[in-house]
């Protein structure tokens, strides 16, 4: 990573609301809330791809759900506390994969969890109600993530499960995130109610400097977060970002209708997969060179079997996507090839004795080609050093 002498002391923005899981009404079977942390390391064997470690600490309304064929059954529900702290039953999920293999599950565990600012009694010591807190998981290990008083770092902490360890995963990551600079590492805050109480609630630091040490061993890297809050049918999707050696970020999302919404298992490249109606189109580039923000409100996104051949772990052909993102005045072009694939599948009987179902699929990826236009010029793939991201597919329909 580039050396950076102006990178901010603490994270940016209205951190508030960080530990608050009332902020929408809950609707049973729909409402879902997760933190989510991605972690991108360099592999020092090929410098355009990173190791990547994927951590979801998650608890959702409603009776039942298969996740990745273990049925979760809560068993009781959200508890908040005189003090505004909350006691979830959730799941730790994570994956991790370390340059050749994808270690997935690296973590799925069951467990109540604490989620309490920095103004709860529990906390040790005074705070202000500003970002300071955590989630907790009451587990035999540290498996928490959190943010340190004065919004000045993050902190993550994992154990892997014994049968991941037993298929070569390391036993332990600890990892330390830091801003890195203006936008990415400032707090974006979305709230959209759509209809009768359905929408979405997220909070996202997009671009951060990580130390991760991964069984004592620290190296660095970056990293992004969210806090999300969804209740509404999930619908499928593509979602990516990107990290850029000189701290530039970029984004796309686009949801969309597709046959895939009536697939039931995670099998991809199906026959039926010929039409994809966009619901919306965003994406942003917080462009360091530029020290400029664009927001995009318009993204295609075509998907390929790859012309490398590479394979997953069960040996499906992984894809290769083309992603354009554009307004006004810029565009970005990018070229990506998954070298990887973690997945996650849900579950969850829904009224009439239906089951309804989501894959969601997360790939590791590597920059083919980038062309980055706008009124000052053109930029491609040399004129960065690196570039890191995690593109995802979903399909299905959730509710």
């Amino acid at each position: 990573m580039r050396p950076e002498q102006d990178s901010p002391k603490i994270f940016g923005g209205d951190f508030s609301s960080l530990w608050k899981l009332d902020v929408m009404p809950a609707i049973h079977r729909l409402s879902w809330w997760w933190y989510w942390v991605i972690i991108l390391v360099p592999d020092p064997s090929n410098p355009m791809r990173s190791r990547q470690l994927m951590t979801l600490w998650s608890t959702k309304e409603t009776e039942a759900i298969r996740v990745s064929g273990h049925w979760w059954r809560p068993g009781s529900r959200m508890h908040k506390d005189e003090h505004g702290g909350f006691v979830i039953p959730g799941m730790v999920c994570a994956w991790w994969y370390d340059g050749e293999r994808m270690h997935e599950p690296l973590t799925m565990r069951e467990c109540r969890m604490a989620v309490v600012s920095d103004q709860h009694p529990l906390w040790p010591g005074e705070g202000k109600g500003e970002g300071a807190g955590a989630v907790i998981p009451l587990d035999r290990e540290d498996l928490s993530m959190g943010m340190a008083p004065g919004n000045e770092s993050m902190w993550m902490s994992l154990s892997s499960d014994k049968q991941a360890q037993a298929r070569g995963a390391p036993s332990r990551f600890e990892a330390e995130l830091v801003p890195w600079w203006g936008p990415p590492s400032e707090l974006t805050y979305r709230n959209n109610e759509i209809a009768l109480g359905m929408g979405y609630d997220i909070l996202r630091v997009q671009g951060m400097k990580s130390k991760l040490k991964i069984d004592g061993e620290e190296v660095e890297g970056s990293a992004y977060f969210q806090k999300v809050t969804v209740q509404a049918p999930s619908v499928p999707w593509f979602w990516g970002m990107l990290h850029f050696d000189d701290g530039s970020y970029l984004d796309w999302f686009l949801p969309h209708l597709t046959p895939l919404s009536t697939v039931k298992d995670d099998a991809p490249w199906r026959g039926r997969d010929t039409t994809r109606v966009p619901l919306k189109a965003a994406g942003i580039f917080h462009d360091r060179a530029r020290d400029t923000t664009h927001d995009f409100d318009h993204c295609e996104v075509e998907l390929s079997k790859s012309g490398e051949g590479l394979l997953d772990e069960d040996g499906n052909l992984l894809p290769d996507f083309r992603i354009r993102v554009w307004n006004e005045s810029t565009m970005v072009d990018l070229s990506i090839r998954a070298y990887s694939r973690a997945r996650w599948t849900f579950d969850q009987p829904t009224r009439g004795g239906l089951v309804s179902h989501l894959t969601y699929n997360e790939y590791p990826f590597e920059v083919t080609s980038i062309t980055i236009r706008d009124p000052d010029g053109s930029r491609t793939l040399e004129d960065y050093e690196w570039m890191h991201g995690n593109a995802e597919h979903s399909w299905g329909f959730l509710h």
